[in-house]
């Protein structure tokens, strides 16, 4: 059995998903394994809110060179979670 903070790595604070969350659209870093019911459990027992939707982007790691030595940045799937109207909002992202 994986804990809400097996499959929730880290939020991600951008621009972008900072106006998101104004219409309670919050953003997540996930596991590259979790699914979307996983994820859907896991911020509904983490922050106590209704999910709606999930939606997921796989992002594969970029080439990078330093010198003759070249290597790829780590790959990471994002969470893309919206909440339900009636939900209340998450804390973590209200102060930023």
């Amino acid at each position: 059995m994986k804990t809400p903070y097996d499959v929730i790595i880290s939020p991600v604070i951008t621009e972008q998903s900072m106006y998101a969350a104004a219409d309670k659209k919050y953003t997540f870093k996930v596991a590259k394994n979790a699914t979307k019911t996983e994820i859907k459990a896991a911020v509904e027992e983490a922050f106590d809110v209704t999910v709606i939707r999930v939606n997921v982007m796989n992002y594969r790691g970029k080439k990078k060179r330093m010198g003759l030595h070249s290597g790829l940045t780590p790959s990471y799937k994002k969470a893309v979670v919206t909440l339900s109207d009636s939900s209340k909002n998450i804390e973590f992202f209200e102060g930023l």
